[in-house]
């Protein structure tokens, strides 16, 4: 073997093991119902797989970004409070953003390791790795950024499913019937559940 397959050869140990495939990186919908005082997000573990993260990790994550208490039952996860799909899925694209895609390829193929106490994402498929973002601890005001019975002013960003106009404020998520998508509007909070706020127009 002459100096250049020498070379190649070692160059070739050195190169990550590829774990992609051609399949779409493609996360299910939360699937969740309303029991009782609680939230039952029926195939948590399911995304859990498709994430190829240990479910305590999201769990954990997701306990923390909605603000509330929760556990892990079989293949379902169980939260206190009243929750919606559309607020888990926006979590769970959070945890993706930062514990899951390469930031160089962006390919799912990656997983967390500890170098030095510090949380490493490293991604198999292009060799890539970078410190996980830490997100900032929730910091609760002695005053809720909304308030029930309060009127505040509200960007339409987009449309529910029922066809009410949708905003967000900080960690809220804000319903307003009878919005439209870019209007700039006057809404009374009505109802806050979690991190869902359910507000109607004012005159």
């Amino acid at each position: 073997m002459d100096d250049y397959e020498v070379y190649l050869s070692r160059a070739y140990d050195k190169l990550p093991d590829i774990k992609t495939s051609d399949e779409r990186f493609v996360i299910p919908d939360p699937k969740v119902f309303s029991e009782g005082k609680t939230t039952v997000f029926e195939n948590f573990n399911q995304i859990a797989d498709v994430l190829n993260r240990d479910p305590e990790h999201i769990m954990k994550f997701l306990t923390k970004e909605v603000g509330t208490a929760g556990k892990i039952d079989g293949q379902r996860a169980i939260f206190q409070g009243k929750f919606t799909a559309l607020s888990f899925a926006e979590q769970i694209n959070s945890y993706v953003e930062d514990y899951v895609i390469c930031s160089e390829c962006g390919r799912p193929d990656t997983k967390l390791v500890r170098s030095e106490r510090i949380l490493m994402l490293k991604c198999d498929a292009c060799g890539a790795h970078r410190s996980v973002r830490k997100r900032k601890a929730r910091i609760e005001s002695k005053k809720d950024t909304l308030v029930e019975g309060e009127i505040y002013e509200f960007k339409i960003e987009g449309m529910g499913s029922k066809g009410d106009g949708v905003a967000k404020v900080d960690k809220y998520i804000v319903y307003i019937m009878g919005a439209s998508k870019k209007d700039i509007v006057k809404a009374k909070v009505k109802r806050i559940s979690g991190t869902v706020v359910f507000a109607e127009l004012v005159p």
